[in-house]
């Protein structure tokens, strides 16, 4: 079998498209995350939820805050065409809780929601387009 030859343009439109199945991974599996193990435990009133909360000081309102904003998140991540918003969304929850686990719980656990904020920017940076025409759509 004779090998397809490459030209130069053919490599640089399959690395947008491998980039874009690799963030596409990320936005499942943090999306999958974000609702099944981070926002129902805190609805659900699981023990170390509560513990956590109670330890930050805002009260047990601020559970339910937290989980609803990771629960649309999540479910923004697994729409396309929300996905860059919800994205935008999440980098701002994961500031916050890289600052809480800072300044009140454990510095060492900040790496989580620093990572995820990081990638998060990605998918932000990757959809901006998207995120435009959806901010767009809203403001005709």
């Amino acid at each position: 079998m004779a090998a397809t030859p490459l030209t130069p343009g053919t490599a640089a439109t399959a690395r947008p498209r491998v980039l874009r199945r690799v963030l596409w991974a990320f936005q499942v599996l943090f999306g999958l995350f974000l609702i099944v193990a981070s926002a129902l435990p805190k609805f659900a009133g699981q023990k170390d939820a509560v513990e956590t909360f109670a330890q930050i000081g805002w009260g047990q309102w601020f559970r339910y805050v937290t989980g609803a904003v990771e629960l649309a998140g999540g479910v923004g991540l697994l729409v396309p065409r929300l996905a860059g918003a919800a994205a935008t969304g999440l980098v701002g929850l994961m500031i916050g809780a890289a600052l809480t686990q800072i300044l009140v719980i454990d510095p060492v656990w900040a790496l989580m929601p620093i990572g995820m904020g990081v990638v998060f920017a990605l998918i932000a940076w990757d959809r901006r387009e998207q995120t435009r025409e959806l901010v767009r759509s809203l403001t005709r």
